[in-house]
């Protein structure tokens, strides 16, 4: 994990619904908790301009993060975000506080490669991705900031699977040790429309 993520939050002593309407309108912060390690869980308040500003890089969601706690640093994973229905606003936020010794389980992005290089997709193939993001079970030392999928091998009708993604060391996806029925598919490859029809096209004139 080459970047690091620092936010100042404050104690919040007013709670209900009303409190945090007006901490949303007239202070511009957005509430929010803290929770597990074992600790009470503790209510702040972050200010909605930084937070905005970090959510804007996809290593925010998936690192381990340092919240200053009226100057006190925790470390903590984002753990749940409730968005504005429709205005590009944050309504309230949770983070997981974490121990250097523990595993934690959270959620990472995949990032597919060389998906127009692999012989199915030249050959006309149309890849399906099923999934974008899988949950892992780590220390927070190993915790990725992304899986890579490679495509540069995909063939046409192939299947890439939970089970064939490579992990990086200490990291282990959730649902495999849920069973063999939970390797589910990440990216298919099919044949699209106009190859099925270039296909019948050629059936039909060598009849």
């Amino acid at each position: 994990m080459s970047e690091s993520f620092e936010l100042n939050v404050e104690i919040r002593e007013d709670m209900g619904k009303g409190a945090s309407r007006r901490l949303r309108r007239l202070e511009g912060k957005v509430p929010g908790i803290i929770y597990g390690a074992g600790k009470e869980p503790q209510t702040i308040s972050v200010i909605h301009s930084e937070i905005i500003k970090h959510l804007e890089e996809e290593a925010f969601y998936s690192h381990v993060l340092t919240l200053n706690v009226n100057g006190t640093p925790e470390s903590v994973i984002l753990k749940d975000l409730q968005r504005h229905p429709y205005k590009p606003k944050i309504n309230h936020v949770d983070f997981l506080r974490i121990k250097a010794g523990e595993k934690l389980q959270t959620t990472v992005p995949l990032h597919f490669l060389n998906e127009e290089t692999g012989p199915g997709a030249k050959a006309g193939g149309v890849i399906n991705h099923t999934i974008s993001a899988v949950e892992v079970s780590c220390l927070p030392k190993d915790l990725p900031e992304f899986i890579e999928v490679d495509l540069g091998a995909l063939e046409m009708d192939q299947v890439i699977h939970l089970s064939d993604l490579q992990l990086p060391n200490g990291v282990e996806l959730v649902e495999l040790a849920l069973g063999e029925d939970h390797d589910q598919a990440v990216v298919t490859i099919h044949k699209g429309r106009s190859a099925k029809s270039d296909e019948e096209s050629s059936d039909d004139s060598a009849e």
